[in-house]
């Protein structure tokens, strides 16, 4: 089996859980962690595919910009992604025909109730849906501070999903 997780990240976090869950697959399977921007070669068993959560939803154009001016505050201590200004998870599933045989959906957002701060796992999966897909497992998100740290237990929450996505993958090709 081969498995690649995909990620947008605008100061890290993001990129940090897809690392994780990675880890978490490599006992299993030999897999990859790219930024979705890389355009990746998509011919392997899982796709595993994660981004930030911005006004809700999916990053855009117009909150990537946001994140750069945020990130150019010195007061916000902020980091910004090498590939955060460029098209994301929302333009690599609109560009896709058909989806992923098998694949699974993560976001990081605030750790605040998810009616106030969105999801993007849930517009990654409600876009791969519309082509027609399942996911193998569901949708999961992964939270951080207000202060953009990732809340303590996150990552290794993050590789624990991971091995249960494997063991989903090859549970369902046993079958």
């Amino acid at each position: 089996m081969t498995a690649i997780v995909l990620y947008e990240s605008m100061f890290g976090n993001t990129r940090q859980i897809a690392q994780a869950i990675g880890d978490g697959l490599s006992d299993l399977t030999d897999v990859r962690v790219e930024s979705v921007s890389a355009g990746p070669d998509l011919a392997v068993d899982l796709v595993v595919i994660g981004a930030p959560t911005h006004a809700h939803t999916l990053p855009q154009a117009s909150s990537r910009e946001d994140a750069a001016k945020w990130a150019a505050d010195p007061e916000q201590h902020l980091d910004l992604e090498p590939d955060a200004s460029k098209p994301g998870v929302r333009e690599w599933i609109e560009s896709l025909s058909t989806a992923p045989t098998a694949w699974a959906a993560f976001g990081t957002r605030v750790d605040i109730p998810r009616i106030f701060a969105g999801d993007a796992s849930a517009g990654i999966e409600r876009r791969l849906r519309r082509l027609h897909s399942r996911p193998v497992a569901d949708s999961e998100c992964f939270l951080v501070t207000t202060k953009n740290v990732l809340v303590d237990g996150e990552l290794d929450r993050a590789r624990a999903w991971g091995g249960s996505l494997g063991q989903a993958v090859i549970t369902r090709q046993r079958t």
